[in-house]
């Protein structure tokens, strides 16, 4: 186990440029079962979460190779449509084999899949949807298999714009008979990415970024070499990070709009923020005040996964804020970790009340899921004194040497093996 050892109080400032984004680069890696062909996935980001689907990967028979910064996948081979179950409940976007697998093999089985423990994620959303498509489920002893003679097109409504259930149907409706509309779709950026992979297969998607997607089934797809689009949420929590050490500090690689409600929520707390086109330049000035409120929605709203590290933020701030999570409902559990640093913070279900204290003060805290841990860090950093954050393999299956980042903008981190 490795942990953090980190000198605050720091400033950071010059340029970095955010890795390929985690939650774009799973479902594409997913995506590479539905051809014969060599898939190449261009700048492909280090992090436990890829080694993971490339492991899935490869007990479905396929090859994968990491030459360089590129994933090579050839699923020429792959024959299972059984995913271990070791695997599966490692990670969460494991379920996006079942899209993949029966539009593939028109079977499928798998666990209910893991990842962080911050709220029951149900998949409901998927195996419904699925089912519209004309595909049998069976649900026993927390495994699910699934089968169909033929994938069907069909009109999916989603009660939630879901957008996990949003990339399975795609994965599976690509290679469907006839015309599958998707109505109440999630609309992140990282959907349009998957949009864009499958239509440089030969898949015809239209609408992603929109709550309707109309997607055309094909025969067959091709091989593609694609770079995925960059990581909102590692450059989120870069800004984060210089918004609370102060100094300025420029992230490459996203666009401003892709962070629009960050932006205005870091302006409030009083960081000067310019954009231009895909380059973000944060500036922090004096004591920062805290925000008011705080409400995490799907895109375009405020993004559950920069939720905690915004927690931190305020944590140091003056004034009071009011942190309302909607869609997972245990996420705060990084509070008592960061309370230890002096943190004034008091949980009511799906409401946070943070009173802003002078200075948060280093401690040894423990990570306990990927965002909360990277909350954990951003906090230490802005500290008093010294910290140590225990347990980063949460924190390694999102960011890719964090602390080699931080480090090059003038951050004291060290990791250590422990």
């Amino acid at each position: 186990m490795d942990k953090f050892v980190i000198g605050g109080g720091r400033k950071l400032y010059g340029s970095v440029r955010a890795q390929s984004a985690k939650n774009s680069v799973l479902p594409l890696l997913a995506a590479s079962v539905l051809t014969e062909e060599p898939v190449v996935i261009h700048e492909t980001p280090p992090i436990t979460d890829v080694f993971s689907m490339a492991e899935i990967l490869r007990g479905l028979g396929a090859e994968v190779k990491f030459c360089g910064e590129d994933a090579v996948i050839d699923c020429s081979r792959a024959s299972v449509h059984r995913i271990p179950p070791s695997l599966t409940r490692e990670l969460r976007s494991s379920v996006f084999m079942l899209g993949s697998l029966l539009a593939r093999f028109r079977r499928a089985a798998c666990a209910y899949p893991g990842g962080c423990d911050i709220g029951l994620r149900p998949i409901d959303l998927h195996l419904n949807a699925l089912k519209r498509l004309g595909v049998e489920i069976r649900e026993r002893e927390g495994y699910i298999t699934c089968a169909c003679t033929q994938l069907k097109g069909a009109e999916i409504v989603l009660d939630f714009p879901s957008v996990g259930a949003t990339e399975n149907i795609l994965l599976a409706a690509v290679r469907a008979e006839g015309t599958t509309t998707l109505y109440g779709a999630a609309k992140e950026p990282e959907i349009v990415d998957l949009q864009n992979f499958l239509n440089a297969m030969g898949a015809k998607v239209r609408g992603a970024g929109t709550d309707v997607i109309a997607i055309e089934g094909v025969e067959r797809l091709h091989g593609v070499r694609f770079t995925p689009v960059k990581d909102r949420i590692e450059a989120g929590s870069l800004l984060i990070a210089c918004a609370i050490c102060g100094g300025e500090v420029e992230v490459e690689g996203v666009r401003g709009e892709t962070l629009g409600l960050l932006l205005h929520k870091l302006r409030e707390n009083g960081c000067k923020i310019h954009t231009k086109n895909d380059k973000i330049r944060i500036a922090g000035t004096g004591r920062l005040k805290c925000n008011r409120r705080i409400e995490t929605m799907p895109y375009p709203g405020f993004p559950t996964d920069l939720q905690a590290q915004m927690t931190a933020l305020n944590a140091g701030a003056e004034g009071d804020c009011l942190i309302v999570e909607n869609l997972f409902e245990t996420r705060y559990k990084y509070v008592p970790e960061l309370m230890k640093m002096g943190a004034d913070i008091e949980v009511r279900g799906r409401n946070a009340f943070v009173r802003g204290a002078e200075r948060l003060h280093g401690a040894s805290v423990t990570c306990g899921d990927l965002r909360g841990g990277a909350a954990l860090i951003l906090a230490a950093l802005g500290a008093e004194g010294e910290s140590e954050v225990l347990d980063l393999s949460h924190v390694d299956r999102g960011y890719a040497a964090f602390e080699q980042k931080l480090t090059s903008l003038g951050a004291a981190v060290k990791r250590v093996r422990i």
